[in-house]
């Protein structure tokens, strides 16, 4: 029997289009986000129950966890909102996912896993774009290198993002690009590049601190890993600035005027982008001995991959395939889970 989903943060960019699908599909879900009238606006075209509490009324939320069997959590930045939310999980013995990409938030609810454990919970941060391909790329990585002591990981096609991707963007920008040396997070002050080649030429990558550098060690054990994106404009001047600059534009009043900028933003990518780009992502891996293998995955446009992977594993976690504590995607559904996504294609480029 497969228990009800509540989606928190059904009114925004992302939490829409999981909503529609949801809908579509048949899907027991409850709409649910911090004001009544706003999400009430977006079940009812759709004939969807919902429900709304603040994160910091825990009454508010107990009480819209009643019955609820899992919670996917969209409404960002979540470095603010994971936290109430995870709480409420563990009070109620509710499976927690969340689509974040932010590094603390992973590394958070792994240290809570204990905690989840003793409660009969799955705590899984990173069931959108942010992580689910990458951590499976990198798991079927590291099971063809068993033993591998590096991983890097380069990601093309991320050209376009809603308002709370960018937002959470900008919280970053002051800060060094993150790493696992070591098996330790740490920052480096000097942007990492390199050159990667996605299939049609090499092209220009640039170090980002992608989640991938949390969870990609939770999944694979590998104590050594790094995070690119191919360079784009925006990012080439925005990681081209000094350092001391983009520790002003870390500033509360910076910050305050760069996101208000971002609300002049469309809400996120169109529906004929959504339905037609793709994004490519490589895992490159290797050894104390120098061996080196390369894998390759093609995916569909990374926020209509975000709707379908949150989609499928709220439904595993739901129908009860969960394994209790923290988890990533690939360490507990396999690296083969981004296969089950229509439109997914994986290659190995040497043997």
């Amino acid at each position: 029997m497969t228990g009800r989903i509540l989606l928190y943060g059904a009114t925004g960019y992302t939490g829409r289009l999981i909503a529609e699908q949801a809908a579509g599909r048949g899907l027991d879900i409850v709409l649910a986000g911090r004001d009544a009238a706003s999400v009430a606006k977006v079940a009812a075209p759709l004939g969807l129950p919902h429900g709304a509490a603040a994160l910091d009324d825990a009454a508010g939320l107990d009480r819209l966890l009643a019955g609820v069997a899992v919670v996917l959590h969209v409404a960002g930045p979540f470095s603010a909102t994971s936290r109430p939310m995870v709480e409420a999980c563990l009070r109620n013995r509710v499976h927690y996912l969340d689509i974040t990409g932010e590094i603390a938030v992973f590394e958070h609810c792994a240290a809570m896993g204990a905690k989840a454990a003793a409660a009969g919970i799955m705590l899984m941060p990173g069931v959108g774009f942010d992580v689910v391909p990458s951590d499976c790329l990198a798991a079927h990585a590291a099971r063809r290198l068993p033993g591998a002591t590096r991983l890097t990981l380069a990601m093309s096609g991320l050209n376009a993002m809603s308002r709370g991707t960018a937002k959470t963007s900008i919280e970053s920008v002051a800060k060094g690009t993150a790493v696992r040396r070591g098996g330790r997070l740490t920052e480096v002050d000097t942007v990492p590049r390199r050159r990667f080649d996605f299939g049609k030429g090499p092209v220009d990558g640039i170090g980002v601190s992608w989640g991938d550098v949390s969870t990609a060690y939770h999944t694979t054990g590998i104590p050594d890993i790094d995070v690119y994106f191919e360079t784009t404009p925006e990012l080439a001047r925005i990681m081209g600035l000094p350092r001391f600059v983009r520790k002003l534009m870390g500033t509360a009043p910076l910050q305050a005027l760069l996101k208000k900028a971002v609300d002049r933003m469309p809400a996120g990518p169109g529906a004929e982008h959504r339905k037609t780009a793709r994004a490519l992502l490589l895992a490159e891996v290797e050894d104390a001995d120098g061996r080196l293998l390369r894998s390759r995955l093609e995916v569909i446009e990374p926020y209509a991959l975000t709707v379908e992977t949150a989609l499928l594993i709220a439904g595993k976690a739901a129908a009860g395939a969960v394994r209790p504590g923290f988890g990533t995607p690939a360490g507990v559904y396999g690296p083969d889970l981004i296969l089950e996504i229509p439109g997914s294609r994986r290659d190995d480029l040497n043997a």
